[in-house]
């Protein structure tokens, strides 16, 4: 089953880029949206993957400063 969403007060400047980039793939604007909003909920919510995250340190344990991030990243870019 299929729902109808509305947006209202969209500024002007947004709709005409929607529609630009809507065009550049050839789809209408409905197409265009619907397929970003797909997109969208495919991933998870920075929030979520936020909390998934401490979730796992805190399973882990592990808890690295930020000085040996920082040396670790250094010594991967030689």
């Amino acid at each position: 089953m299929t729902v109808q969403i509305t947006i209202r007060n969209v500024p002007e400047s947004v709709r005409a880029e929607l529609a630009s980039r809507a065009a550049l793939q050839g789809k209408s604007m409905q197409d265009y949206l619907r397929g970003e909003l797909e997109r969208l909920v495919s991933r998870p919510s920075v929030e979520s993957w936020i909390a998934t995250i401490r979730e796992c340190k805190a399973v882990a344990g592990i808890r690295v400063d930020a000085a040996t991030i920082l040396k670790t990243r250094k010594t991967d870019r030689r």
